[in-house]
């Protein structure tokens, strides 16, 4: 193990100097006219993986950008297998002009890498793949099993995700799926999140008159279709931030004591988070903690409303639809399509007959949770603090990544979620970062996760 470690930190200049040359691919999957750079990002990695020492690399085409593979077996068919996920496509640079250094020209200031793409993804997978060439060079060989899977769509939706991964079972068979796309709660705080809450996400219209009215003419015969969406969208919670939706808590698993006790040993507080958004208060559910609300509980938001007009000077109009956005996060147990059901069969019902309710699905993601003592967990708790000197601590996060779900279902490996991402990373923002501290120490996490998941 120690001449592991050593290599890794002989190495580290060299480590950065290659996701340096790694992070400067623009691939931007959602822009059509980065297509070629996307594809040219995905034979890098091929090649690179090559070199490294994987016995196979393959690139296999989808109807949108490749999906990136590679595997070594060469531990023995009754060694156990991991499977490493990431992705390395990237988010879109816009606004342009608030980046402090060019999004992909990489650049260290004060111990942090700063480029589109570093903590979201890059650098996370980038990390994995320097760990197994760890092994390679020190040992030549791995303690167990490993096929990557490295895509090109994330940013994007993951559109062909699903089914290739359904059409390649036996390919990608394995024990667990080992994935670095999340963070620690805060720095120098290493984080295991074992839950992902799921996502419901529709769009409500609600349709009035068969045309736009003059408001003068109409107003106060006719019921607006604004009013009438902002009356329903207020009839979705109560006073005591409880969602009202008949059967919505249903299926909700009440959490134990144990897990509420890691929560409360975090180091948070509802001052700062106030400060830090610029709030005065926060709200939810009275009955659990801000955390709890955010991690353990379901919620429901707007995030978007259309409707009349919104352009300068003045139209006295009762519009003829309004819309929005809703989405509902979900937590383990809750289904989807069931939670977006219900949630329709409730609008319609409380709508007058002076309008039409359409709602229509756009989005779906299961809950995902593995158990904090599973084999994949304990090996990453082992690996984290080896590699950074400390215990880590378990968290939920109140975010979605639904390929969790895809893997724990179609491959039945439960996902490991090893994340070296900071809360300030600005993933998604302008100048997105990885603090070299994670990165170096991610190499080493890898590494060492590979051993002692070898021994359970």
């Amino acid at each position: 193990m120690e001449e592991l470690l050593n290599f890794i930190e002989c190495n580290q200049e060299k480590h950065l100097e290659q996701l340096k040359e790694f992070l400067k691919l623009k691939s931007i999957s959602s822009e059509p006219e980065y297509k070629e750079e996307v594809r040219r990002t995905a034979m890098w990695l091929k090649i690179h993986l090559s070199k490294i020492g994987f016995e196979k690399t393959q690139i296999f085409e989808t109807k949108g950008h490749p999906i990136v593979y590679a595997e070594w077996l060469g531990a023995g068919p009754n060694a156990k297998t991991v499977l490493i996920y990431g992705h390395y496509d990237v988010q879109p640079v816009d606004p342009i002009e608030e980046w402090n250094t060019p999004p992909f020209e990489p650049t260290v200031i004060d111990g942090k890498l700063y480029a589109r793409g570093t903590a979201d993804d890059k650098g996370q997978i980038f990390a994995h793949i320097k760990g197994i060439e760890a092994h390679f060079q020190t040992y030549g060989k791995l303690p167990v099993n490993v096929k990557l899977l490295i895509e090109g769509e994330e940013e994007a939706g993951s559109g062909n995700l699903d089914e290739f991964i359904e059409n390649n079972k036996e390919l990608l068979k394995c024990d667990t799926v080992l994935i670095s796309d999340t963070e620690w709660y805060t720095f120098g705080l290493p984080s295991i999140c074992y839950a992902l809450r799921g996502i419901s996400f529709v769009e409500v219209k609600v349709i009035g008159p068969n045309r736009d009215l003059h408001s003068g003419s109409y107003g106060g015969a006719v019921d607006n279709p604004i009013f009438v969406l902002a009356k329903m969208l207020t009839m979705l919670k109560d006073e005591r931030g409880k969602i009202i939706i008949p059967g919505f808590y249903d299926d909700v698993i009440k959490v134990s004591e144990e897990e509420r006790k890691h929560f409360k040993n975090l180091p948070f507080s509802e001052d700062e988070l106030k400060k830090s958004i610029e709030v005065e208060e926060l709200s939810g559910e009275i009955d659990f903690s801000v955390l709890e609300r955010i991690w353990i509980r379901p919620s429901i938001d707007v995030n978007g409303i259309k409707g009349g007009y919104i352009g300068e000077g003045m139209k006295t109009i009762i519009p003829s639809e309004a819309s929005a956005k809703i989405s509902m996060r979900l937590v383990p147990n809750q289904n989807p399509q069931d939670i977006t059901e219900k949630l329709s069969k409730y609008l319609i019902s409380i709508a007058p007959k002076s309008v039409k309710v359409i709602v229509n699905p756009a989005h779906g993601g299961n809950p995902v949770i593995t158990p904090i003592d599973s084999p994949g967990i304990k090996a990453a708790v082992k690996a984290l603090e080896v590699a950074f000197n400390k215990k880590p601590v378990f968290m939920r996060e109140g975010g979605s990544i639904p390929v969790t779900d895809t893997f724990s279902k179609m491959l039945g490996a439960p996902p490991v979620l090893m994340g070296l991402g900071l809360p300030d990373d600005n993933i998604h923002a302008p100048n997105e970062k990885i603090n070299l501290e994670n990165f170096f120490g991610g190499i080493k996490a890898s590494a060492v996760f590979l051993c002692e998941y070898s021994k359970l």
